[in-house]
């Protein structure tokens, strides 16, 4: 299996818990945050699987992710709400499990961009790579949510990361 393959399996991976946890998820706003990262992981694999085919692929900014404004978007709709939001301790698990999915795929996207000659595919790697930073930011975000619902929003480290 050469990298890119590898690279696809992860991401399908991705895709396939994403889908499977938002079919289980009760409420609207969390299933369409993992909606959406099953959406970026969808792009990311077609990027892999083209440079796997050896046709032209590249990462542009109209394929990148807009994680970060849909959640926040998605928690200021939340915190609006009148009655509290009661999350159940293995939906929390869900989350801290997919944070870590990201931080392995961002340190494995970054490691391979090193390793490949080609300066497009290193390109892509870095991107996605910034993309799965990305997700780990949300899934961190989310697990912070989930915890305070009410102080999240005003989190000044949540403010700065419309800089990433």
């Amino acid at each position: 299996m050469n990298v890119f393959e590898f690279a696809m399996q992860m991401e399908l991976d991705g895709k396939n818990y994403y889908e499977e946890h938002a079919a289980k998820v009760a409420h609207p706003a969390l299933k369409k945050i993992l909606l959406e990262m099953a959406s970026d992981e969808d792009k990311h694999y077609e990027i892999f699987k083209a440079l796997r085919d050896g046709l032209s692929a590249s990462y542009d900014d109209a394929k990148a992710t807009t994680i970060f404004t849909s959640v926040k978007n998605v928690f200021e709709e939340i915190k609006t709400e009148s009655e509290t939001l009661d999350f159940a301790e293995e939906a929390k698990k869900v989350w801290e499990h997919a944070r870590q999915i990201e931080k392995k795929a961002e340190s494995f996207y970054r490691e391979k961009a090193d390793e490949v000659d080609d300066d497009n595919a290193k390109h892509i790697f870095h991107r996605i790579a910034d993309e799965e930073h990305k997700h780990w930011v949300t899934m961190d975000n989310v697990i912070a949510f989930l915890d305070k619902p009410n102080q999240w929003l005003e989190d000044a480290e949540w403010n700065s990361i419309d800089d990433m």
